[in-house]
């Protein structure tokens, strides 16, 4: 017999607001992830704009789509890379430029299937 779990819920009781695209919702989730590196708790209630995710529901779905092949290691590179500068215009380099566009596009279907992203 499995063991009993007690999960505390994490969502905000408010109505979430959308992001409006997928570059938003990773960049506020490499913001959370960079607070949290440097010792914040996440709290839901707390932000000015609730959302209808916690931040580990992206990173959830980045390593689901990376288990499943759909992101490859270049792809999380990118990623990280940009969201830790917060990036909103990727550099000149073509290469870096298309995995950070095919990455988001590939993170955009399932958020958005989530109600995460508009």
């Amino acid at each position: 017999m499995a063991a009993m779990r007690n999960i505390k819920g994490t969502y905000d009781a408010r109505e979430g607001e959308p992001f409006a695209t997928p570059e938003d919702a990773w960049i506020w989730y490499a913001h959370c992830q960079m607070a949290r590196d440097e010792g914040a708790r996440f709290q839901a209630g707390l932000g000015d704009i609730a959302r209808p995710c916690v931040p580990d529901d992206i990173a959830r779905e980045v390593r689901r789509l990376y288990r499943h092949r759909v992101l490859r290691g270049a792809h999380l590179r990118v990623l990280v890379r940009f969201g830790d500068e917060a990036a909103r215009t990727v550099g000149d380099d073509g290469g870096e430029t298309r995995l950070w566009r095919e990455a988001l596009d590939r993170l955009a279907v399932p958020l958005r299937a989530k109600g995460i992203i508009a």
